[in-house]
């Protein structure tokens, strides 16, 4: 039987890897030293064409299901890693054969869990750890995929400014479904939970881990931020037109459990409004690229977000979810953020920048909300901040051109 090389996009390199020999004996010249996890089949880093690439051989059968699995994965834009090539048809120098080899795109700057708790980590970089994991089981089965095999070893860690994005690595065991019932992904929980906690014994053993650490304890963090995620993301709410505050509710909720929202899914009927929101990992300055694409305010991260927020908001209320989002945004540029804006007295206008006023017109609109139990208009609000709040605090112009020299320093004759 001849090699067989199945890729989407062949790479001639391909063919000048040592296939007629068992890939644990591949001479180190071929081989790229990265740190990588523990496997139950031989993997290895190889240097091809400029990049890296990981080799896992395994069974023909598995190797082409698995590259199947992982292309699906990615058509629905899941984090994993990008298969390219299956090998089949290999033979040693006797004739002998040899199992088949997947061929997958190494993920640049990522680790897997030994090396990355190996570090000592701080106990809130661990936690941005374990939720990465959290939120990447969620999206995979919200996609309908079944893991099978949950487990630390089957994921990678990339840093991502500060916190982690979990990627799977290792979809062997996994079918996609169009969905998944409630007992599937308890099984899948079950397995994570029993792999994760033995992975953290393992750990232990090797003496990484603080002698206080519990790994049963944290293993069930992690199903427990897997729930609470879920429930966010999945529960159904009603609300009457009215109520449109309770969007920015149920997004604070999430925000609060360190997750951010990029999609909203709102659909319309003649009881109310139905709300469902769709998670979806953003990257570091994601909130104020996007909304300076939609409205040309070129603001700071968070202060992006909660405005694209209230843009969120602004187009469940007008029932306009069906329309493109740069309509939506200019009108409400035109008919919420400018008004809004303007509207503060001039003398008052130095206490803050433009998006910090609106970030805390709609703060204090969301508190009188929920004071009242009802929405509040956005005059209103605004009435009331600028009566009650704004001119206590500082000019903020003020403070950015005092002369630094006169400031007292912190921790001398203080």
């Amino acid at each position: 039987m001849p090699l067989e090389i199945s890729a989407a996009r062949p790479d001639p390199a391909l063919l000048s890897l040592p296939w007629a020999l068992p890939l644990e004996t591949w001479p180190e010249d071929r081989l790229a030293a990265l740190p990588r996890g523990i496997s139950r089949h031989v993997v290895r880093f190889v240097r091809l064409s400029g990049g890296v690439v990981a080799v896992k051989e395994i069974k023909a059968e598995l190797a082409r299901r698995e590259f199947t699995l992982l292309r699906q994965l990615g058509r629905l834009d899941q984090p994993c890693v990008e298969p390219l090539a299956v090998v089949t048809g290999r033979v040693d120098a006797n004739g002998d054969p040899l199992d088949a080899c997947l061929i997958t795109r190494h993920l640049q700057f990522s680790l897997p869990y030994r090396a990355v708790f190996s570090q000592h980590l701080r106990g809130d970089t661990a936690q941005r750890l374990l939720d990465a994991l959290a939120v990447l089981l969620v999206r995979l089965h919200l996609s309908g995929f079944w893991w099978g095999d949950v487990s630390l070893s089957n994921t990678l860690f990339r840093r991502d400014a500060g916190a982690f994005s979990a990627y799977l690595v290792d979809a062997e065991t996994g079918e996609l479904f169009p969905n998944l019932s409630d007992g599937q992904r308890e099984h899948d929980l079950d397995i994570a939970q029993v792999s994760i906690a033995g992975e953290f014994m393992d750990l232990m053993a090797a003496g990484v881990m603080p002698p206080d650490f519990d790994p049963v304890e944290t293993s069930e963090q992690i199903i427990t931020r897997y729930r609470e995620l879920w429930a966010e993301l999945t529960g159904d709410e009603w609300f009457g037109t009215g109520d449109h505050w309770r969007v920015d509710e149920r997004i604070r909720r999430l925000n609060l459990l360190g997750f951010d929202v990029d999609e909203l899914e709102i659909t319309t009927d003649l009881d109310g409004t139905h709300i469902r929101i769709q998670p979806k990992v953003v990257d570091a300055g994601h909130h104020s690229r996007r909304l300076l694409r939609l409205t040309g305010l070129d603001v700071e991260e968070n202060q992006a977000r909660r405005l694209l927020n209230d843009l969120d908001s602004y187009r469940a209320a007008t029932e306009r979810q069906g329309e493109p989002q740069e309509y939506v945004a200019h009108d409400w540029v035109s008919e919420v953020y400018e008004p809004a804006t303007r509207s503060i007295p001039h003398p008052l206008r130095g206490k803050l920048e433009p998006a910090e006023l609106f970030h805390e017109v709609l703060e204090h609109r969301w508190y009188m909300a929920e004071a009242a139990g009802h929405d509040i208009p956005l005059d209103q609000a605004i009435a009331d901040y600028v009566r009650e709040v704004l001119p206590s605090k500082p000019d903020e112009k003020a403070v950015l051109g005092t002369d630094t020299q006169m400031l007292p320093v912190i921790g001398k004759d203080t």
